[in-house]
């Protein structure tokens, strides 16, 4: 916990940062003046977002945090960025994924919204509109309508589900292995009237819960990433796919530019590694072998960040525009976490926890704008069909 005199370079540090920052200020300190009045309030999981001091530890008990912090960093071969990140032990990746969602989805939502993932940046759209486009394109892809049913592996809050299903009217079943996660999700489908059409069910994407060809097709954004190897959960998708159905990936992949030889991209490649629950960083040609190695036909590889004319759509944008202002944002955005914890009304260890988001946001930005690095990298596989 820092000291009284911490806590006044902290405020201090931040009064500087509003001076010079008079527009992202009045936004946040009027959050932060409203999150303020909920520390007299009871805390509620029945909330749009986790308010500035509302930030929780998901299915993590508070007293434990700091304990399970440290615990999540042990699962790692190494700490030393450029020396290549994996988890050592594989069986561990799915209590690992667990445990990192319970203590980052509060953060999520406070700092991102409801759908965990980037997408190209479309001219004259914000942000909300760019992610709804990119969740739309599966809708289509997929083909799915009213009467039909597709699976997302690893849901998350929910967010791109409500956005395919309200977009297509199809039904849609989500897989988390976090059960904030399926709460949250729930409360989100329930609140925006679309309960009838979305369903997130608590499970492990390589063994689900689910029938043999009980689909009409699927989808992972940013998800299947942190499966210790994609074979694994692409059988499973698979298994569960109807005869003549589409899945659609978008993978989390290095791109031809990375030479893993080069230290300074294993560094960036390490903090991405460590900073988002990952068993390792695999290449697009990974992901396309992946599925084909389990009995789908690839239909379509192209990585989403690449132009027509072969220039990159800036999604890192999405987390600043440069990284000397993502430094300022995030120092800010420390600042009050740090007094969230200091007051006791963030569980310790959150700031840990913050500051590991911080480190991963500088690797992202640094893997796009290098070309290293690419989240939305789309594969389009289908089980063919048994006449095929």
């Amino acid at each position: 916990m820092p000291s009284l005199g911490g806590l006044s370079d902290l405020v201090a540090d931040a009064g500087a940062y509003a001076e010079d920052n008079k527009t992202t200020v009045a936004i946040v300190g009027g959050v932060t003046v409203f999150a303020g009045i909920s520390l007299y309030m009871k805390r509620s999981s029945k909330r749009t977002k986790p308010g500035t001091f509302e930030i929780g530890s998901g299915s993590v008990d508070r007293s434990k945090v700091q304990d399970e912090v440290n615990d999540y960093y042990d699962e790692f071969n190494t700490l030393e960025r450029g020396k290549g990140a994996v988890i050592d032990r594989k069986e561990k990746v799915a209590n690992l994924v667990d445990k990192f969602y319970s203590l980052v989805t509060d953060l999520y939502e406070w700092g991102w919204g409801t759908s965990f993932h980037f997408s190209p940046l479309l001219p004259g759209k914000d942000w909300p509109a760019c992610e709804s486009a990119h969740e739309g394109r599966i809708a289509a892809l997929i083909g799915l309508e009213p009467g039909k049913t597709a699976l997302d592996v690893g849901c998350g809050v929910g967010g791109p589900m409500r956005t395919i299903a309200a977009t297509s009217q199809g039904k849609v079943t989500g897989i988390t292995i976090n059960q904030y996660q399926v709460d949250r999700a729930a409360y989100h489908n329930s609140r925006l009237g679309l309960s009838h059409l979305c369903s997130p069910v608590r499970g492990d994407f390589l063994n689900m819960p689910f029938e043999d060809e009980s689909f009409d097709g699927a989808y992972a954004i940013e998800a299947t990433c942190h499966a210790p190897t994609l074979e694994q959960v692409y059988s499973e998708v698979y298994r569960c796919l109807k005869p003549g159905s589409v899945f659609v990936a978008y993978e989390w992949v290095t791109t031809p530019n990375y030479d893993e030889k080069n230290e300074a991209h294993v560094a960036i490649a390490d903090e991405i590694i460590i900073g988002n629950g990952l068993p390792n960083l695999r290449s697009w040609k990974v992901a396309e072998d992946a599925g084909k190695n389990v009995g789908f036909k690839l239909l379509k590889s192209r990585d989403l960040a690449v132009k027509a004319d072969g220039s990159l759509t800036p999604w890192w944008h999405r987390l600043s525009t440069s990284l000397k202002i993502f430094k300022l944002k995030a120092k800010f955005n420390h600042s009050l976490v740090t007094i969230a914890e200091y007051l006791g009304v963030a569980p310790k260890g959150m700031i840990q926890v913050h500051q590991m988001l911080v480190d991963t946001g500088i690797a992202l930005i640094e893997g796009g704008e290098q070309g290293l690095f690419t989240p939305m990298h789309m594969v389009v596989f289908q089980k063919e069909s048994e006449s095929n």
